[in-house]
C-alpha cells in the first residue's frame, strides 16, 4: 500500500487578496490578518484531497496535526495517520521543515504540500531529492515549477502516481523570491534548489518565463490598443500585475504597481495597489473592465499574483469585460496549451472556460482557449 504524506502551510496565500504580495514573516502575517485576510491554503488543499479520496481505501495517508494537514484531510473524507506536534495558530516555516523530514522518515512515497514559493523552499531544505514531491498551488508567489496547475490537478497527479500510472519523475526548479524587493516592484528571483516531481506535463506547471526582446513592438501595440479603448468609454479599468500591463501605465504617464493591481478611469489613476475590498468598494454599481496578462511559461491569467481580482470581482465585472493582453510569441510558447484560470472557485473557473479574445497588438486580436486544467 502506497503512502502519501500531506503538509499544509496554513498561512500561504494569506496576503494575496489584501495586496501584501506574500506572507513571509510574522509581521506580514499579522498585517494580513488585521486586514481581514482569510486562509486560502486549507481550502485549496481540501480541493486536491477530495480527488485523492476516491482511492482512500488503497493508500495510507500521513499528515501533521490540525491546520497543517489533518483538518483538510478529514474535510476531504480521508482518515489520516497524524504524526508530530504543533502549536495550533502559530505555525512557522520551521514546522514545515520538521513535518517534511518526519513524513519522509515514515516512508511516504509522495509528499504533497500546499503553499507557495516559500513553502517549496522549505520542502527543498527538508528533503532535497529523497522522495518525489508535488505542490498544491496556494501561495501568492508561485514561480516554482514544482506546483500543479490547479489544486484538482495536484489531486489527479497524486492519484496517477500512487496508482502506478506515473512512473517517471523530473527535476523541477524551486525559485526563491525576495518579498521585500517584490513589494517595492522588483523581482529578484534565484534558484533555491530542485525537487523531484512526478512527470505529467498536462498538470504540472513550468517555471515562470520572462519576455524576449523581439516582443517590444507588439507590446507597444498592445498598450496603445488598451489606451484607445479607455478613450472610448468611461469605465474603471482594473489593471492587473505584470510587465505587459505595466507598459499601459507607462504610456499613460501614470505611476504603476508592477506586482499589484491599479485602477484607472479616463486615463487617470484612481487607486494604486488596491486590495480586494477596495476593488469591491470602487466597482459597486459601476462599469468596469479587467486587464490581465499571461504568465509566461505557465499560461495563468487568474490565480497567480493577482488574487486581489477575486471571484467576487470577476463575477461583478463579467466575463465579457475581461481584456487579456499577450504577445503572439508568448502564446506560441504555450505550444497549444490553454490559458489557465485558478481563481479558487471551481464554478467560476468553468464559467471562464472556452474561448476568449486576446489582444496581441494594436487592434490585433486572436481567439484563444481558456481552461482550468490541461485536459
Amino acid at each position: 500500500m502506497k503512502k502519501l504524506g500531506v503538509i499544509v502551510n496554513p498561512i500561504a496565500g494569506l496576503g494575496g487578496r489584501v495586496g501584501l504580495k506574500g506572507t513571509d514573516g510574522d509581521e506580514i502575517v499579522r498585517m494580513a490578518r488585521q486586514l481581514g485576510a482569510e486562509p486560502e491554503a486549507p481550502v485549496r488543499a481540501t480541493e486536491a484531497l477530495r480527488v485523492i479520496s476516491k482511492i482512500k481505501d488503497r493508500i495510507e495517508v500521513l499528515t501533521y496535526p490540525d491546520e497543517m494537514g489533518e483538518d483538510a484531510c478529514r474535510e476531504a473524507g480521508l482518515n489520516p495517520k497524524v504524526i508530530g506536534a504543533i502549536r495550533s495558530g502559530t505555525t512557522t516555516s520551521e514546522d514545515t521543515v520538521k513535518a517534511a523530514r518526519e513524513l519522509v522518515a515514515e516512508g511516504v512515497d509522495l509528499l504533497l504540500f500546499a503553499g507557495g514559493d516559500g513553502t517549496a523552499a522549505n520542502i527543498y531544505d527538508a528533503i532535497r531529492h529523497k522522495v518525489p514531491a508535488l505542490g498544491i498551488p496556494a501561495g501568492v508567489k508561485i514561480h516554482s515549477a514544482v506546483y500543479a496547475v490547479t489544486p484538482r490537478s495536484a489531486g489527479h497527479v497524486a492519484v496517477m502516481f500512487l496508482e502506478g500510472g506515473l512512473t517517471k519523475n523530473r527535476v523541477a526548479e524551486v525559485m526563491d523570491i525576495d518579498e521585500d524587493a517584490f513589494r517595492d516592484g522588483f523581482i529578484t528571483a534565484k534558484l533555491h534548489g530542485t525537487l523531484r516531481v512526478p512527470e505529467e506535463s498536462r498538470y504540472v506547471q513550468g517555471a515562470k518565463a520572462g519576455g524576449i526582446q523581439s516582443e517590444k513592438e507588439a507590446l507597444q501595440g498592445i498598450a496603445a490598443s488598451v489606451i484607445a479603448a479607455m478613450a472610448e468609454m468611461d469605465h474603471y479599468f482594473i489593471i492587473g500585475s505584470g510587465t505587459t500591463t505595466r507598459l499601459i501605465m507607462v504610456n499613460l504617464g501614470l505611476e504603476n504597481t508592477l506586482l499589484g493591481v491599479d485602477v484607472v478611469q479616463n486615463k487617470r489613476l484612481v487607486a494604486k495597489d488596491v486590495t480586494e475590498k477596495q476593488l469591491l468598494d470602487l466597482t459597486d454599481g459601476k462599469d468596469a473592465k479587467i486587464v490581465v496578462t499571461v504568465i509566461g511559461g505557465q499560461g495563468h491569467i487568474f490565480g497567480r499574483g493577482n488574487q486581489q481580482i477575486s471571484p467576487r470581482i470577476i463575477r461583478r465585472v463579467g466575463r465579457e469585460n475581461i481584456i487579456i493582453v499577450a504577445s503572439k510569441e508568448k502564446l506560441a510558447a504555450l505550444r497549444g496549451k490553454p490559458l489557465l484560470v485558478d481563481t479558487g472557485d471551481e464554478a467560476l473557473n468553468e464559467a471562464l472556460s472556452g474561448y476568449l479574445r486576446v489582444t496581441t497588438g494594436y487592434r490585433d486580436f486572436v481567439m484563444y482557449k481558456v481552461g482550468y486544467e490541461y485536459l
